[in-house]
């Protein structure tokens, strides 16, 4: 596949220094630009840590990776009990009741099937995601206070969660601000909370800390998933009608949510203030808009000098296209075209995550024995296989989709965490939030691609069988392309040091 990905690593590739803020940090051969102490001018707090530390040092890096984690454990109820399980199929009634007689909605004078109305939000969540991660990047970058900025993107996003309560009626354009405004602070704060990983853990721990802080995602999203089930199917005993339950698993996201990210504010260590620029950072407009997004500029220009990085975030890019569209339309395709009950998708969804922290630590071993690359691939090979499956599975038939839920869940979280594993071996240090801001935007950026292709394959054949097998193309594809990158040869293009296994 064009890799060297058993070569021994270089002892020059992989020696390392102690930063004096009580961190490790990464030294090369080839890296000009430390002081005596180890640390590295400018950027952010910066950058990879060494391999080995003292006790203290390790220490101090266990209790940042353990905060880290947390906030994988409160976002990802997000993502499952709202994106993935509730509101789709609840927004979509929500904009029936508002749609004329041919099943139509008019949000801003457009003519909306009120079956897309949902794919078409998840679409423009993502234009507004674009739009504000590359401020966010830069600032992070130019002032090395990641922190603010995450627990701004974090509550601002929890509060339009939590907000979901109100929707009720015909309210359907109150759900989709909502779902916009929630959703593209989601993918700002993963972007920032992405670009940690590079400053809490050694190049050899980076498969293990990211697969387990998918793992902590899934178990969160399991344990509350499992309460919303018991609040909605019970809701007769609670007092409160099918719509209410929605509503308050709905809103209970947004407060779980905003009440766990206080652990990884609490634990997160930002960059020492007053820290000069590294060359090629933020400029001093950074924290414009029009700073923002020259510096997305000066990072796309700085990937034209990493080619293969570029080339990973290509097929990154495609094939997360097709997982984010499977995650959020599939309780759409289950509950439209399966004709498969509101309490069935929840089961299965719950199915999904309790595999999903198995399966992501699973992933993660089989990338220390195999390389992180081979790994991915082959669950690419297991995601094609699952939605051509999908595509055949009979209407009215649980069981089947439960066996469908179990394949995703098995190499959902492993996907996703070995993938920002690997990128973080390709970034430049000083430079992590800039390069997590486009490697989000490569996860979210064209992300709109796949539920606006859904949206319009309803649209013009009425069936989402066909919507759902469109999907199989990203995968494809994307395995093609991630088939060609030589990530050992990437890693050193970038400056660090190359694992063993990669």
């Amino acid at each position: 596949m064009g890799d060297d990905s058993l070569r021994p690593v270089p002892a020059a590739e992989a020696t390392g220094t102690a930063r004096g803020d009580g961190t490790a940090q990464v030294s090369t051969a080839q890296h000009a630009g430390t002081t005596p102490g180890g640390s590295r001018r400018g950027g952010t707090a910066s950058a990879a840590v060494a391999p080995d530390g003292d006790g203290q040092e390790r220490a101090a890096r266990r209790r940042q990776q353990r905060g880290w984690y947390f906030y994988d454990f409160a976002c990802s109820v997000y993502s499952t009990s709202v994106v993935t399980v509730f509101l789709g199929p609840y927004l979509t009634e929500v904009a029936k009741a508002a749609a004329d007689q041919d099943g139509y909605v008019h949000p801003l004078g457009l003519s909306v099937r009120a079956g897309s109305f949902f794919a078409y939000c998840i679409s423009a969540s993502v234009v507004l995601a674009i739009v504000t991660m590359p401020l966010t990047g830069s600032a992070a970058d130019r002032t090395g206070r990641k922190k603010p900025l995450l627990g701004a993107a974090a509550y601002l996003g929890a509060c339009a969660t939590a907000g979901m309560f109100f929707l009720d009626g015909d309210r359907y354009l109150l759900g989709g601000a909502l779902l916009i405004v929630a959703n593209a602070s989601l993918a700002v704060s993963m972007a920032l909370y992405n670009s940690y990983l590079p400053q809490i853990a050694t190049p050899e721990e980076r498969d293990a800390v990211s697969s387990r802080g998918w793992a902590f995602g899934y178990a969160s999203g399991a344990l509350v998933l499992l309460l919303d089930l018991g609040l909605f199917t019970a809701h007769a005993r609670f007092g409160v009608s099918e719509g209410v339950a929605v509503r308050i698993c709905l809103a209970t996201a947004g407060l779980w949510w905003g009440a766990f990210t206080l652990v990884p504010l609490a634990r997160l260590r930002d960059a020492r203030a007053g820290a000069p620029s590294a060359p090629g950072s933020a400029a001093p407009d950074a924290g414009t808009a029009e700073g923002g997004w020259r510096q997305l500029a000066t990072t796309l220009r700085d990937m034209r000098h990493r080619p293969l990085t570029f080339a990973f975030l290509l097929a990154y890019l495609i094939y997360s296209d097709g997982i984010q569209t499977v995650i959020s339309q599939a309780s759409v395709y289950g509950s439209e075209e399966l004709g498969l009950g509101q309490s069935t998708l929840i089961t299965a969804v719950l199915l999904v995550q309790v595999l999903a922290v198995g399966g992501a630590l699973t992933m993660g071993r089989l990338a220390r024995a195999y390389g992180a690359k081979r790994t991915i691939l082959g669950s690419l090979v297991a995601w094609t296989a699952t939605l051509t499956a999908g595509y055949f599975l009979p209407a009215g038939a649980p069981v089947w989709f439960f066996v469908l839920a179990a394949g995703i869940g098995l190499v959902l979280g492993g996907t996703q965490a070995l993938s920002r594993s690997l990128f973080s071996h390709l970034v430049p240090r000083g430079k992590e939030a800039g390069y997590f801001s486009a490697y989000e935007m490569s996860d979210r950026g064209l992300a709109w691609v796949g539920p606006l292709l859904f949206g319009l394959t309803y649209q013009l054949t009425g069936s989402y069988r066909a919507a759902i097998l469109s999907l199989i193309a990203f995968f494809v594809l994307g395995f093609a392309l991630l088939a060609r990158v030589p990530v050992r040869r990437a890693v050193r293009e970038a400056g660090n040091p190359v694992p063993e296994r990669i």
